[in-house]
């Protein structure tokens, strides 16, 4: 299973929507620029996530975009789902050799249990989590 743009910068739009939960509607143009994104992408982006469920839109001068359940309720799964379509590891699975068939059976339901227990908070909790770089490098 391969997760293209349209996946990762969806998901980038969630966790950024979600890091904002509760203050008010956020603005693309906020989040392109925070994560030097296309604008112009994520535009062809959040029609989908809101036509999903997944966001709602704010309009006027002080609009833009917020999740429609808080971050503890969205899974990374969800985001996926709408964006990629089901995952599937192989296509064709039924004309596989039964041994293969079970291989990627496993493989694909390993993905989707690790994508359906993955909350947006618990991502947002992760990035939190890492150690901030001064930008330095030391060699020895």
């Amino acid at each position: 299973m391969r997760i293209s743009t349209k996946g990762r910068y969806g998901l980038t739009i969630i966790v950024e929507l979600g890091k904002r939960y509760g203050e008010g509607p956020v603005p693309l143009r906020k989040i392109a620029e925070e994560q030097t994104l296309s604008e112009a992408y994520l535009e062809q982006l959040i029609p989908l996530l809101r036509n999903g469920g997944l966001v709602k839109s704010i309009r006027g001068a002080y609009g833009g975009y917020k999740l429609s359940k808080e971050p503890c309720e969205m899974t990374a799964g969800d985001v996926i789902r709408l964006l990629e379509g089901p995952i599937q590891l192989v296509e064709g699975l039924e004309e596989t050799d039964i041994p293969q068939q079970s291989l990627w059976l496993k493989i694909s339901e390993a993905v989707r249990v690790v994508l359906d227990t993955t909350t947006i908070e618990d991502l947002i909790q992760s990035e939190r989590n890492q150690p901030q770089s001064d930008g330095y490098m030391f060699y020895i």
